[in-house]
């Protein structure tokens, strides 16, 4: 039965502690937007990290590789 009068004082102290702690977070900010970043994420707002001389123009892309490469399609109607 002793114990319970190291516990109690010891108890009342760790709980002291937490909430100074989560009196600290509310006053710094800390739970002040919580979806934001996770919506910000979604926003993509940088500039294109593909440098300028390795761009492929889409269009001359495709019709080189289909200039004169490609067989002629046989149709044999019934």
């Amino acid at each position: 039965m002793e114990i319970v009068y190291l516990l109690v004082p010891v108890t009342l102290l760790l709980v002291g502690v937490g909430v100074a702690i989560f009196a600290w977070a509310v006053k710094s900010g800390q739970y002040d937007d919580l979806e934001g970043p996770a919506h910000r994420i979604l926003y993509d707002d940088d500039k294109d990290m593909i440098p300028e001389d390795a761009r492929v123009d889409e269009r001359t892309d495709k019709t080189e590789s289909s200039a004169g490469k490609a067989d002629p399609v046989e149709r044999h109607d019934r």
